[in-house]
């Protein structure tokens, strides 16, 4: 089994050009499979066999203690099924992929920053040292351009251009797409990048240790998530915030702006639009709260 797994890896790396990241997912979550079926081929997969790694699903315990999320569960069987899909295609005997049924998901529930959390999320790097001047770039651009933070930390400064205020960025599964820099983003960058004094190719670097040719100063992922959540607290912001509920706002406020959904798409990098529908979903409620607030109320005034 143990062949046939790497072998479908390799399929997704070279032939779908899936990330390390995806890869490393497929491979935890089939290699759990393999444990918990006990088979040596893929012939020896069976309905009920699904059936009991399903119910196996259902009752395993989380990172927090609890029960395994519903939509944890589900990744679990989307690699099965696709391995299932990739030996099928080989001619390699086993149970067909369409034998696992994916129920649904109830959908996510987003915890949205308003705009006055979200102009104090954005002032709360406050002074002029090198460390708030990076900090305040940094909130900018991932609020005007809509970046996951791995794209953030993968950026260089050759790749920005801030005449024209726009740059493409490499995505998920290798797509590029175009993002823009709104003015206010574009002065925060110059202003940290005028007062840069290393070389180092990274857009956001560390600026606590001193730069040496060993040295890795690009920031990570966690590093950002860290001081997002540390002006969060300063900012009074009392909801969860991470780096990715700026993207989820920069989504909101380009539809409830009057964007269309397909523009959002293509500045999000979705690969489908039924992941960014979610954001409409939002949208619509807060559609709703205004209708209420503000619809014939003259006439509730005279009851």
């Amino acid at each position: 089994m143990q062949k046939y797994i790497d072998d479908f890896l390799e399929y997704l790396e070279i032939e779908k050009n899936r990330s390390p990241k995806t890869l490393e997912n497929y491979r935890r979550y089939l290699m759990h499979f393999i444990a918990f079926a006990k088979i040596n081929s893929p012939a020896e997969i069976t309905p009920e066999l699904v059936r009991t790694y399903r119910l196996h699903l259902h009752r395993m315990e989380g990172t927090n203690g609890g029960r395994l999320k519903a939509n944890t569960q589900m990744y679990y069987l989307i690699a099965l099924r696709s391995f299932l899909k990739f030996l099928q295609k080989r001619d390699i005997q086993t149970l067909a992929p369409e034998k696992i049924e994916l129920g649904k998901v109830r959908e996510r529930e987003l915890d949205f920053l308003e705009q006055a959390e979200m102009e104090r999320l954005l002032g709360a790097p406050d002074g002029n040292d090198i460390t708030a001047l990076r900090d305040r770039a940094m909130l900018e651009t991932l609020f005007s351009t809509g970046l996951r933070v791995s794209e953030l930390c993968s950026l260089n400064r050759k790749n920005i251009n801030l005449a024209t205020g726009e740059f493409a960025v490499l995505g998920k599964g290798g797509k590029l797409r175009v993002v823009f820099l709104s003015e206010r983003a574009k002065e925060t960058l110059k202003a940290y990048d005028d007062a840069r004094e290393d070389i180092d190719d990274a857009l956001f670097v560390r600026h606590d240790i001193k730069q040496n040719a060993r040295a890795d100063l690009r920031l990570t992922p966690r590093s950002i998530q860290r001081m997002i959540k540390k002006y969060a607290v300063k900012a009074g912001v009392v909801k969860k915030v991470t780096p990715h509920q700026l993207r989820h706002f920069f989504a909101t406020d380009l539809l409830q702006g009057g964007a269309d959904i397909r523009s959002v798409q293509a500045m999000l990098g979705h690969a489908s639009i039924t992941t960014t529908q979610i954001y409409t979903h939002y949208t619509d409620s807060k559609l709703k709260e205004i209708h209420k607030k503000f619809h014939d109320t003259k006439r509730e005034d005279k009851r």
